[in-house]
């Protein structure tokens, strides 16, 4: 199911469509701002990512054009609830502060509930204040903070 939702802001007069995406919506990616995701987006991983029914992605689309986005991955455990890991949040930087990132988050939450997910978890760097001001916003529940610690294993490389 996509659903749509559209929000008029007074500072730009462009309407903003927060959308949902499914396996045949590689065609959306287009038109990407190039500052919504770390790097340019391929069709074949996009195409790959959609595919997968617990992966989830939420855009924001001003005239057609990709300025935010969020995505998502329904993890199930064999002894744990259902979560949503929200893996990444991006807006464009012309497209800042003007609440496109809280919604594409808060869809994407709402999307994962209606998934069953019992929890959603999201990770930043301490020093990131913006995603700290974000994801504070979204009201979590308590957590002590502490340093952000990451391990990143290099699976094409030979051991």
């Amino acid at each position: 199911m996509v659903r749509l939702a559209l929000v008029r802001y007074r500072w730009r007069m462009t309407d903003i469509l927060i959308r949902r995406l499914g396996p045949d919506d590689a065609t959306v990616f287009d038109r990407v701002d190039p500052d919504v995701f770390d790097e340019p987006v391929r069709p074949d991983r996009i195409a790959a990512y959609l595919a997968e029914p617990s992966h989830l992605m939420v855009l924001a689309l001003a005239d057609g054009l990709v300025v935010g986005q969020c995505a998502a991955v329904i993890h199930r455990h064999p002894d744990k609830v259902t979560e949503l890991y929200i893996d990444e949040v991006g807006t464009a930087s012309g497209w800042r502060r003007q609440r496109i990132a809280r919604r594409v988050m808060a869809e994407m939450i709402a999307w994962g509930r209606e998934h069953g997910c019992g929890e959603a978890w999201v990770g930043t760097e301490t020093d990131n204040e913006a995603a700290l001001e974000l994801y504070r916003h979204a009201k979590p529940k308590p957590l002590t903070e502490g340093v952000f610690v990451m391990f990143e294993f290099d699976l094409d490389a030979e051991s």
